[in-house]
């Protein structure tokens, strides 16, 4: 069982592991049976797919977690991050959610959207 109990404080070390580029850590907080989905592409991956997916991700810079809420085994996070494309940082959000199980992610979803998006004419309020 892991020294993690809350999924608070699961969700802020996943945020920390990625944003250190620590991905031999990555594997430890996730439970056995842990899925991924990938709501914005309909992906699924393992632990095992995840964690090469996040290790061999082109370009990737930062990971800082903004926001988490949390009620029990399960957490909310909204995140910033950034990555380099072509010698240009790219910016995107996330928002992952967890469900933890003795202390380890059993499940999770991430919505990723980059924030270079403009919002349609008529629609924005200032």
């Amino acid at each position: 069982m892991s020294a993690l109990k809350s999924a608070r404080e699961v969700m802020e070390r996943l945020a920390e592991v990625i944003d250190g580029h620590r991905w031999d850590d990555l594997p430890g907080l996730l439970d056995p049976s842990f899925t991924c989905r990938y709501v914005h592409t309909g992906e699924t991956f393992d632990a095992d797919a995840w964690v090469r997916l996040n290790a061999e991700y082109p370009g990737f810079q930062n990971f800082r977690l903004e926001d988490c809420v949390a009620d029990g085994e399960r957490a909310a996070g909204r995140a910033h991050v950034t990555g380099l494309a072509d010698g240009v940082v790219q910016h995107f959000e996330v928002a992952t959610f967890i469900t933890v199980r003795d202390g380890l992610i059993a499940e999770l979803t991430e919505v990723w959207t980059d924030v270079d998006q403009v919002a349609p004419e008529g629609t924005r309020v200032s």
